[in-house]
């Protein structure tokens, strides 16, 4: 019996007949609470993996298993948040982030009778991020960051055991994406949901993951796990230290390496 919590199996994947692999024998072992980080070149897959994992996409070949039970479609314990937030611009910052609750079962079924405990847990979780006084809102009346912050919380309003980030800080300034690293990184502390982060910066993978998997060029495969051994929590205290200079440039050595492949 395997203790992974998601598990790929020597999976492939080609989008449509015809086309050159997007994935080619890829493996990955993730631990039940555990925080990762793929990193990769541009085009190298990191982002079909997301859509396999969360049941967006069936692989060509190979087995996907998350939950000790073989990914047949779209899976209702994943929380999803990307590069652009995607907030419906006609709903309140609260509305926002209520609309999982909408759609997931069970809570879709309790959600009239139940609404005003998933209002405050909604409130609570706005608060967490800074966003107290701002549910109000909408997203037009948001900055980005605040925009991301309430993108993040969506996510989470149903209590994923699985969360998926497609380059969620790509689109910030530095200052918004590292508070916003302290945001997550605290909310995974609290209640320790199993994370994979898509990222190109190398910075932010080495600062949120408990591992970091460098990929290969299309088709994408994984070449390295690297074990992240910096002491938790991290701040930006951290980013200052040699350890966590030497883990940066170790990823930045096999991202060269891959490019010059």
């Amino acid at each position: 019996m395997s203790s992974s919590f998601v598990e790929l199996n020597n999976v492939t994947l080609r989008y449509s007949e015809g086309d050159d692999l997007a994935l080619d024998t890829t493996d990955m072992k993730i631990r039940k609470g555990e925080f990762i980080a793929v990193v990769g070149p541009s085009g190298c897959g990191k982002s079909s993996l997301l859509k396999l994992v969360s049941g967006l996409m069936p692989p060509s070949n190979g087995t996907v298993i998350v939950d000790a039970k073989e990914v047949a479609g779209p899976l209702k314990i994943v929380g999803m948040a990307f590069q652009n937030p995607t907030l419906l611009p006609w709903r309140t910052t609260l509305d926002n982030v209520l609309l999982p609750l909408e759609i997931v079962k069970p809570h879709r079924n309790r959600l009239r009778k139940h609404k005003q405990e998933y209002i405050e847990r909604a409130r609570d979780l706005l608060a967490t991020v800074g966003l107290a006084g701002h549910e109000n809102k909408y997203p037009w009346e948001l900055s980005g960051g605040m925009q991301q912050r309430a993108s993040l919380c969506r996510a989470l309003i149903h209590e994923p055991d699985l969360l998926m980030l497609d380059e969620p800080f790509g689109a910030l300034d530095a200052f918004t994406r590292e508070e916003l690293w302290d945001i997550l990184q605290n909310l995974w502390l609290k209640r320790p949901f199993t994370v994979i982060l898509v990222t190109h910066d190398l910075r932010e993978a080495a600062y949120l993951a408990d591992t970091v998997y460098v990929m290969s060029k299309r088709p994408g495969k994984i070449l390295v796990a690297r074990d992240n051994t910096l002491p938790r929590p991290r701040d930006q205290e951290t980013t200052f230290t040699q350890p966590f200079t030497d883990l940066v440039h170790e990823l930045r050595s096999h991202i060269r390496d891959v490019r010059a492949a």
